[in-house]
C-alpha cells in the first residue's frame, strides 16, 4: 500500500459518540515496552530495566490485531497508526503492516517511532505498505537528546534513520517535538533550522499531563502561541487550513516557501470537539481518550470466541457511549496515581 494523498476521503456512515463525533482513526499500540526513558512518558525512576511489562501471551497477536482492525474499518475507520511503546521492538512489524494493508477500507497506515531501530527496517516497512512515518525528535542537541531519552538515545542514530527513510521514499515525514520549558524550548530554533526546506514537517507538542507519573506541571508548558511567535519573529509564518476535519495540528507555512510546521496544543487550545481517534492497547483494551482511566476489554471477548458481529457490536457500543473531553475540562480535579492510563500503554 502506497501513501495516499491527504486529506483522506473519510466516510461518515459509522457510529457517532454522544458529542456526535465519528470514528475515523485507530491507533494501535503493538507493544508496551520502549528502549527510551523519556521524562514526559516513561521516566527511568518509575520504569527501570527490570520493570514487568506485558508478556507475549498477554499481547495481541498480529492475527488478532488484524481481525480487530478489519472490524474497525467496517465501522468507518480509514486511518491506522502503529504505536507503542516503541513499535519497532516487535521485529516482525513489517509482517503486521502487510496484513493491515490488505484490509478493505483502510486508506492510510502510519507509524510513530523514536527512530532508534528504523534505519535497518524502513525499506521492509515501505515494501509492506507503510504509508507514513512520524518520528519523535525533541532536539538536535546531542547532550539534550540523551537527557530527554533518559540516557538511552543517540542523536546520530536517529538522524541516520531519517536519511535511510528518505532513501526509502519517505520524503515528507512528520517530526514530533515535545517542548518543555527550561529543558529544550531554547533549542527550538535549531530544530526548525535543521528541517526547514527538507520537505519534513516539524510539529511542536505542548507538554501534556498524560498518565500520572511524568511529574507534569503547568509552568513547564510552553503554549503554542508563545512558541509560534518566537519562531515567526525569525521566520515569518502564514496560517494554513486544516487538511481534514479533526486534524490535531494547527498548520503554518514559512512565508519564504521553505515548507511548513505545526503546533499541537492540547493544553492551551484543546481540540476535543472533533476528536475521531480510538486507541487499542497492546493487551487488547479499547480506549476512547488519550487521558482515559480504563479501557474496554476486547481481547477477552475475542479469545472467548466472540464472532465478528458480536465484536463489532461491542466496539460500536463503546464508541456510542463515549463522552470524553478531558482537555477541555483539564484543571477541574487532580487525578490520583494510577487513575489514568500511561502514554506508553496506548501511544501518543
Amino acid at each position: 500500500m502506497m501513501s495516499r494523498p491527504i486529506p483522506l476521503k473519510l466516510l461518515d456512515t459509522g457510529p457517532r459518540d454522544r458529542l456526535d463525533r465519528p470514528l475515523h482513526d485507530l491507533r494501535i499500540s503493538v507493544l508496551d515496552r520502549c528502549n527510551f526513558r523519556c521524562p514526559y512518558c516513561m521516566p527511568e525512576e518509575d520504569y527501570p530495566r527490570d520493570h514487568r511489562f506485558l508478556g507475549k501471551a498477554e499481547r495481541l497477536r498480529f492475527e488478532e490485531i488484524t481481525r480487530l482492525a478489519g472490524l474497525f474499518a467496517g465501522l468507518g475507520v480509514r486511518k491506522l497508526r502503529l504505536t507503542g511503546g516503541e513499535p519497532l521492538l516487535r521485529r516482525d512489524l513489517p509482517a503486521l503492516v502487510g496484513m493491515l494493508a490488505a484490509l478493505p477500507g483502510i486508506e492510510d497506515i502510519a507509524l510513530t517511532t523514536n527512530g532508534s531501530l528504523l534505519a535497518s527496517r524502513v525499506q521492509a516497512l515501505r515494501d509492506a505498505g507503510l504509508g507514513r512515518i512520524t518520528l519523535s525528535l525533541d532536539t538536535v542537541d546531542p547532550e539534550t537528546f540523551r537527557q530527554m531519552s533518559g540516557g538511552q538515545g543517540d542523536l546520530a542514530v536517529v538522524l541516520d534513520a531519517i536519511a535511510a527513510a528518505e532513501r526509502a521514499g519517505y520524503t515528507q515525514m512528520k517530526i514530533n517535538c515535545v517542548v518543555m520549558r527550561g529543558v529544550n524550548d531554547h533549542q527550538v530554533p535549531a530544530l526548525v533550522e535543521r528541517f526547514r526546506g527538507s520537505g519534513h514537517v516539524v510539529r511542536f507538542i505542548e507538554y501534556m499531563d498524560v498518565g500520572t507519573c511524568n511529574g507534569w506541571k503547568l509552568d513547564r508548558v510552553v503554549p503554542s502561541a508563545e512558541l509560534r511567535d518566537r519562531i515567526a519573529a525569525r521566520w515569518p509564518l502564514v496560517a494554513l487550513p486544516a487538511n481534514y476535519n479533526g486534524e490535531v495540528a494547527s498548520r503554518y507555512r514559512f512565508a519564504d516557501g521553505a515548507g511548513e510546521i505545526g503546533f499541537i496544543s492540547s493544553v492551551s487550545e484543546p481540540f476535543c470537539g472533533d476528536c475521531s481517534r480510538a486507541r487499542l492497547s497492546a493487551d487488547g483494551r479499547l480506549y476512547t481518550c488519550l487521558f482515559g482511566r480504563s479501557g474496554h476489554d476486547l481481547r477477552g471477548a475475542l479469545r472467548a470466541g466472540a464472532d465478528d458481529a458480536e465484536l463489532s457490536r461491542l466496539i460500536r457500543a463503546v464508541w456510542c457511549a463515549r463522552g470524553d473531553r478531558y482537555s477541555e475540562l483539564r484543571g477541574l480535579r487532580t487525578p490520583q496515581p494510577g487513575e489514568r492510563v500511561e502514554m506508553y500503554e496506548i501511544g501518543g
